[in-house]
């Protein structure tokens, strides 16, 4: 019998080490959610969260009841020259690893925005992902701090 025993804990164990399969569905975990307070006279913002996916999946979409729309935008410098631009195929997650949507970075830009934000509200968010679940998050309002702080 003990003989049994330990190739079958054995194998037990050797479960634990595997990815998700394929047909698991993704899950995602948002943290840090903060979107700007919108400047006097302004209609857009930027928002920024980190997401961390159990699976290869993609934030391909951002909606928000505060905003008339929502894009996925990429900071890059070229030339010397920064740019920024939306992500028309949205953003990629690789399974496990935490993607920080920052200032200088991908971040989220809300266009339209109905009414000022200011600092201590919450903004509504609702992040789709190319096979995750929708997710709806609630942001606060307030200045990201700078690097180092």
């Amino acid at each position: 019998m003990k003989h049994l025993l330990v190739p079958a804990v054995l194998l037990a164990l050797a479960g634990c080490d595997r990815p998700p399969a394929a047909d698991t569905p993704a899950v995602v975990s948002p943290s840090d959610a903060l979107c700007r307070p919108t400047p006097n006279g302004r209609d857009i913002t930027g928002c920024y969260l980190t997401l961390t996916s159990s699976r290869d999946d993609r934030l391909v979409s951002v909606a928000s009841p505060a905003a008339a729309e929502g894009q996925i935008h990429e900071m890059k410098i070229v030339d010397g020259v920064m740019s920024m631009a939306e992500l028309k195929d949205g953003l990629a997650l690789p399974a496990g690893e935490a993607v920080v949507l920052r200032p200088g970075g991908d971040h989220i830009m809300l266009l339209g925005v109905k009414q000022p934000l200011k600092a201590g509200e919450q903004v509504s968010l609702t992040l789709t992902f190319e096979h995750a679940q929708p997710l709806g998050i609630r942001a606060v309002v307030g200045q990201p701090q700078r690097p180092g702080q």
